[in-house]
């Protein structure tokens, strides 16, 4: 909806209202002011009105406006003792009225009337030479000042008006500029396939600029029946499509050059033509899809090599953990104090260690789409049962009450049992990591309408909202240096991936100082619980 133009510019409508009501209240109220000049006063009023009324319109009737400013100030100055009288100023305020509208056309209106007015009036003395001047210096001025006021206005009005007409003609340029470096061929046509304007470079015509020529200068002869059924289709449904071949150009090779032509119709009378060189098209497609195996490619040539790489790690890193396992419980005599101690650390940095690798050689599966879960009948609390015992010696050292909560009867489960106990011990490792001395971790086990619901809370330091999305991406983290530094970043992700490659899905839910909870739900449960109980 477009703006009217007494909204984008309400001094004109302001200028008119204060003048049509300052001169018909001196005409009304002033003492002493003879008929003559209250009629005078009188005709320019009315035309103020006359603009109140136009520029409320958003400037339609302005070429009226400005003529009736004209014969109102031609009136007034005549009736008032002509060009030294106190109105004949007002013979410039159809060029300030002009200005006012904001309309470029009606300029040259504006000055042509006000030099007609001046004129009028001073023929005027010039065969009625008797008529009396009356003195009124002070409606001089303020009629001085009205009229200034109201030029410097449209002085900035008009101005506002070309940087407008600026700003608009160089965006149009640029759209031009535009059209015309795309690489496709763009043509506004007539419904007979006459063309007016021609934007791109591709395809080449064979025989220059195809403005004021036919679209089908560009198609081959055989063709030329189907582009009048394309050219009929798209004036009648709106739209048509058709591959064609191109015209050849003088000494041309024999292969065809096939153009895909889309016609579309453009208001009552025309249509517009994007034109493709087929064989550009297709070659780009072949690009496109060259460059989407290649990306491919090299997403499964990393996957595959940061299995190889895990299992080629892990294979010696076992045998490290099996002799400092050995070397730390003394199985073949004792070690002194510092010895042991170099054993115990070697065997908890290869825990950690083999932790990492297990975690990128799943993630590596997973993203490679090799990754298949090995489903059992199962109940879901020995599982977790398991992790619980697990890492109880861990939280243990670490201070933090680790708590489990799960339901007294059987939870049968269809699952991965190692997937279930990950997703477990991927929880309680970042619920540990996260939670201070003297904190908890609850892990609650239960069901949910016909799904496992596992859900893991703590009362930890809680994850930052810039954080919180950007948790379940592969290889990314929360939290302070220290805290990024003992992990990979997995954890989470590997959470997320467990869980979809069940069916389900993981949310957490988190406030910065208070906590996080995360909540896995897996559809795996073998019957309905109330079946279970009655079993």
């Amino acid at each position: 909806m477009s703006v009217p133009r007494a909204a984008k510019a309400p001094i004109a409508l302001v200028w008119h209202l204060a003048t049509a009501v300052g001169l018909g209240a001196w005409a009304i109220l002033a003492p002493g002011v003879p008929a003559s000049l209250a009629n005078s006063l009188t005709a320019l009023a009315a035309a103020g009105v006359l603009g109140v009324v136009v520029s409320a319109l958003g400037g339609r009737g302005g070429g009226g406006l400005v003529v009736a400013w004209g014969a109102s100030a031609a009136a007034a100055g005549m009736l008032s003792g002509g060009l030294a009288g106190p109105l004949a100023i007002w013979c410039f305020a159809p060029a300030v009225a002009a200005g006012l509208l904001h309309r470029r056309a009606l300029l040259p209106l504006g000055a042509g009337v006000s030099v007609a007015a001046v004129g009028v009036v001073a023929l005027g003395n010039l065969f009625a030479g008797g008529i009396p001047v009356p003195t009124f210096p002070a409606l001089q001025a303020v009629s001085a000042v009205a009229l200034v006021l109201g030029f410097a206005a449209g002085l900035l009005a008009f101005r506002a008006t070309v940087a407008r007409a600026r700003k608009r003609e160089e965006r149009a340029e640029l759209a031009l500029d535009l059209l015309d470096r795309q690489p496709q061929r763009l043509l506004a046509l007539d419904r007979t396939g006459g063309v007016f304007a021609a934007f791109g470079a591709s395809p080449e015509p064979p025989s220059g600029n195809l403005v004021g020529r036919n679209l089908g200068h560009l198609v081959a002869d055989a063709d030329l029946p189907n582009l009048a059924q394309a050219l009929h289709d798209a004036a009648q449904d709106g739209e048509a499509e058709v591959r064609l071949r191109a015209r050849r150009a003088a000494g041309a090779a024999a292969e065809d050059q096939w153009l895909d032509v889309v016609l579309r119709r453009a208001g009552d009378s025309g249509l517009t033509a994007l034109i493709r060189d087929a064989g550009t098209q297709h070659a780009r497609e072949q690009r496109l899809e060259a460059a989407r195996i290649a990306a491919e490619q090299r997403d499964a040539g990393k996957s595959r090599f940061l299995a190889n790489m895990s299992h080629e790690l892990r294979t010696p890193l076992n045998a490290i953990m099996g002799f400092s396992d050995i070397m730390r419980q003394r199985l073949f005599g004792p070690l002194g104090d510092r010895y042991a101690e170099y054993s115990e650390m070697i065997h908890e940095s290869g825990s950690h260690l083999l932790e990492l690798i297990n975690d990128v050689l799943d993630m590596s599966k997973i993203e490679a789409e090799r990754f298949e879960l090995s489903v059992e009948r199962m109940d879901a609390r020995e599982a977790v049962n398991a992790v619980l015992r697990l890492m109880r010696g861990q939280a243990d050292r670490a201070g933090v009450n680790l708590r489990g909560v799960l339901p007294p009867d059987d939870l049968t489960v269809d699952a991965d049992r190692r997937a279930l106990k990950q997703i477990t011990l991927n929880l309680i490792s970042n619920a540990l990591k996260f939670t201070p001395r003297g904190g908890a971790v609850t892990v609650t086990l239960q069901t949910s309408g016909e799904s496992l619901e596992l859900i893991v809370g703590d009362t930890g330091v809680g994850i930052s909202a810039e954080d919180l999305h950007r948790l379940g991406r592969p290889y990314e983290q929360a939290g302070d240096a220290d805290q990024r530094a003992a992990g990979s970043g997995l954890g989470l992700s590997l959470v997320r991936a467990f869980a979809e490659l069940h069916g389900g899905g993981m949310q957490v839910e988190s406030t910065l100082g208070a906590g996080t909870t995360v909540t896995v739900r897996l559809p795996v449960l073998a019957e309905a619980p109330g079946r279970r109980r009655q079993a």
